[in-house]
């Protein structure tokens, strides 16, 4: 096991961006950005023995900064979207920026985690990164203190450990938006890719995009993964919901207990022989079959389109403030939040 750092290139400002590579006895690999927390490459054996990056990515940071789809980026303060840009907490409204649809708040805003440096250390199988929000960051109250340990171990399972402490109240939602492809970045279309989800429910989303009070239960409908089924089966049926999202960009509301880590679901490509595990603690996950992946340059001289790579994104509900059935998403001061979730991969 072995963990080392390189110079990954200089942003158009002269800022210098690193690369901090955790390599395990068996060559996979895990490279992690200081700019955003991004997971720029991750690498792992295929049925041959030959390793394959199966996250998307770019090859130069300026790419990075001004990319959009946050391409294996960390998220935060607040992972997916909030309604009308805006919460309601202690009994007073938060106005936060609006960088999405209808006037709502994606992804943290306008310049959210994706797009700061994050101090690192690095330990015989780790990386381990810091950022401190200061308050009204983005709108959000509270200097909130994140830290976001990357580890890999020779099982080839890529842990993420979130840990994070404010001293004033807030609402925080984090998780990781890289994007697989089982197959290989770059290597076309995840249709054929299957997928199995142990939920008994999705919650639904209005023509925006926006996460609803509505939880439904996937019973016959397209969105039934408990059984494994391939990623491109059912994307296209005549469905309201796969019409509102353009295809599968839906949370999914786990089974087990929440705070537990617990394997939810796998993900697998037949072409590779490539299978990953997910286990998380979190309530839920969003299942994003990258339907809004306009074609862009990405890493090794590929091209990057629609639906050719899926995110799970484990995270707490989206919209929860709006949403009172919703497990809150808030973080009081003293308290610690603390999520994990494991990518383990394995050959089938």
């Amino acid at each position: 096991m072995a963990v080392t750092k390189s110079d990954f290139g200089k942003l158009a400002d002269g800022r210098a961006v690193s690369c901090y590579t955790i390599t395990n006895k068996n060559g996979a690999s895990a490279a992690i950005l200081d700019l955003g927390g991004t997971l720029q490459s991750l690498r792992v054996p295929d049925r041959d023995g030959n390793l394959r990056d199966v996250v998307l990515g770019y090859d130069t940071p300026q790419e990075y900064l001004e990319g959009t789809g946050y391409l294996g980026a960390l998220i935060g303060r607040f992972g997916n979207r909030i309604g009308d840009s805006r919460f309601t907490l202690n009994g007073k409204t938060y106005t936060l920026f609006a960088n999405d649809k209808n006037n709502n708040h994606l992804h943290g805003g306008k310049e959210g985690f994706d797009k700061k440096f994050w101090q690192v250390e690095t330990g015989s199988d780790s990386v381990t990164l810091r950022y401190t929000s200061p308050d009204m960051e983005e709108g959000y109250p509270g200097n909130l203190a994140v830290t976001v340990t990357y580890r890999l171990d020779d099982d080839n399972r890529l842990t993420l450990d979130y840990t994070a402490e404010t001293d004033a109240d807030t609402v925080l939602n984090l998780t990781n938006h890289s994007y697989f492809n089982l197959s290989g970045e770059g290597s076309g279309s995840i249709a054929g890719q299957t997928l199995r989800l142990d939920a008994d429910a999705y919650t639904a989303v209005d023509s925006y995009g926006l996460t609803v009070e509505q939880v439904i239960p996937v019973e016959g409908t397209p969105f039934d993964f408990r059984t494994a089924k391939p990623l491109g089966r059912d994307i296209n049926q005549e469905d309201p919901q796969l019409k509102n999202g353009g295809g599968y960009d839906h949370n999914f509301a786990l089974n087990g207990e929440v705070g537990t880590l617990r394997t939810v679901g796998e993900a697998f490509s037949p072409e590779s022989g490539i299978k990953m595990e997910i286990a998380t603690t979190q309530p839920g996950v969003q299942l994003y079959a990258a339907n809004m992946l306009d074609p862009r340059p990405g890493k090794n001289g590929h091209t990057y389109s629609y639906r050719e790579a899926f995110c799970l994104e484990t995270q707490h509900f989206p919209n929860g403030m709006a949403c009172p059935s919703f497990l809150p998403p808030v973080l009081r001061a003293g308290e610690t939040y603390h999520e994990i979730t494991v990518y383990g991969f394995t050959i089938a």
